[in-house]
């Protein structure tokens, strides 16, 4: 009797985990996705430690040797020492200013009654549908008659203007989201807007200010174009535009440039691994909120 007391759970147990023909194939999709994703990374870091000669006789073989020569190589010869400093100080001023500036417009747009709201809302909006393609050359040659092209500042400020429509989107809805007995009770304590922004709303909605502040950092970090178009001197060209340095139009070393791609996404897949959770999570809540 015991033992086939004890073994009715069991079977219940199994039978509540089979997987119907829709969950398996639902993972099987998923799987497959996976891999189509990690795949080529695995394969660039793969090759990142080969020559040449072992790249193009036997791609997706192991490396005969592994050797650090490439990383090497690329860090001195490519200076992406300065290249990354160079990223890290315009992607840093630009989400500085962005999370700052942009918090505060999205805090008027969502807790305060005035009737340009709205309005402004959409202008802020439009800005995510202008590409930067459009905007190109009247930047470039605005920016050569006031001085600034060739320096990080002709940057941080391109930058700085097309992150600003989706931090003020996803910070509106974490706003919105506030209870207003909290603003309320606030009031009747005596504090001012300045108070209930930096001491109630900012705090409760720092969800919102990390899911921002990631995807403009790495949305800057990876950027090209402007980088490539305003930037000159060597000195001042960011990690992207470096990397194009590797590929020559008569000869590009493949495995030297493959090693740099590694460098140059490092930070950016720690960044996502870390934190992932995170931004799924706040981009969910701020579209329910909002």
């Amino acid at each position: 009797m015991k033992s086939s007391k004890s073994a009715a759970p069991e079977r219940e147990f199994a039978s509540k985990k089979k997987l119907s023909p829709i969950q398996i194939l639902l993972y099987a999709f998923l799987i497959l996705i996976c891999i189509t994703y990690i795949f080529p990374l695995l394969w660039v870091f793969n090759v990142s430690f080969k020559t040449n000669k072992e790249i193009f006789s036997a791609p997706f073989a192991l490396p005969e040797k592994i050797t650090f020569d490439n990383f090497s190589f690329a860090w001195t010869a490519g200076h992406l020492g300065t290249a990354t400093l160079n990223s890290f100080i315009v992607c840093v001023a630009a989400l500085v200013l962005s999370t700052i500036i942009g918090s505060m417009a999205a805090f008027g747009i969502a807790r305060m009654r005035w009737k340009g709201a709205k309005l402004a809302m959409t202008y802020f909006l439009t800005g995510m549908m202008i590409p930067i393609h459009c905007v190109l050359i009247p930047l470039f040659t605005r920016f050569a008659k006031m001085g600034l092209s060739n320096s990080l500042i002709g940057l941080i400020i391109p930058y700085l203007t097309f992150s600003l429509p989706i931090t003020i989107f996803i910070m509106t809805g974490f706003f919105k989201g506030i209870p207003n007995e909290l603003i309320e009770c606030a009031c009747m304590e005596g504090a001012n807007i300045f108070q209930i922004f930096f001491r109630i709303c900012l705090p409760l909605s720092r969800t919102g200010l990390f899911v921002t502040g990631l995807m403009t950092f790495v949305g800057n970090w990876n950027e090209l174009l402007l980088a490539m178009v305003f930037i000159s001197d060597d000195a001042k060209k960011t990690l992207p535009v470096s990397l194009s340095k590797f590929v020559g139009p008569y000869n590009t070393n493949y495995s030297q440039m493959f090693a740099a791609i590694i460098i140059a996404i490092i930070p950016t897949i720690i960044v996502y691994c870390a934190f992932s959770n995170k931004i799924v999570d706040g981009l969910t809540a701020g579209a329910v909120k909002g």
